[in-house]
């Protein structure tokens, strides 16, 4: 386990290596007149560069959530054994919002923890803060907690700037409504 380590902390190191070795090589190219090949070396760079800040596993873990295939998304995001040493600070909150996707697939009430953790942790895009404070809103629902679900459904309605989750908020205070009604016959 201690070679696994390792490898989790070298890898960030080797891959600036291989992308500045990957970036010269494809000025040279240039130089040297091998365009073709130089536009193939500016896309491998790339590629390169990208896998330094975005960890691969979690942007396969995010095509198969977005693909609904959550078996597969789950074993990608196993992958990653020491988020703290494998990720890059800036995708800890993400890490976080995806296990807690995931785990609300199975135990709703367990992922918010999850959803908490990665707030805290900070989520820089404004509807993937809205998408965990949606979340939460559901999670205090289901615990029967209105005061603390209408608070999150506001903070994610602030959040949702682009309003691509106006439905979902939508039908959350709906369902709060019929809660509400549910209350009064019980009574």
């Amino acid at each position: 386990m201690g070679l696994r380590k390792e490898i989790d902390y070298m890898s960030n190191i080797v891959r600036i290596i291989l992308s500045s070795l990957l970036l010269l090589g494809t000025v040279a190219l240039f130089i040297y007149g091998e365009w073709g090949w130089g536009i193939l070396g500016i896309f491998l760079t790339l590629i390169a560069f990208v896998t330094v800040f975005f960890n691969e596993n979690m942007l396969i873990a995010q095509f198969y959530l977005r693909k609904e295939n959550m078996p597969k998304a789950a074993k990608w995001l196993g992958n990653i054994t020491q988020y703290e040493k494998q990720l890059i600070r800036a995708q800890h909150g993400y890490y976080h919002l995806l296990l807690g996707l995931l785990e609300s697939q199975k135990a709703p009430l367990q992922s918010e923890k999850y959803f908490k953790r990665a707030l805290t942790l900070g989520l820089h895009m404004g509807h993937n803060v809205a998408l965990a404070k949606l979340s939460l809103a559901g999670i205090a629902m289901a615990k029967r907690n209105k005061r603390e679900a209408t608070k999150y459904l506001q903070e994610a309605k602030k959040a949702d700037k682009n309003k691509l989750l106006a439905d979902q908020i939508k039908l959350m205070k709906d369902q709060m409504g019929l809660m509400d009604k549910q209350q009064i016959r019980y009574r």
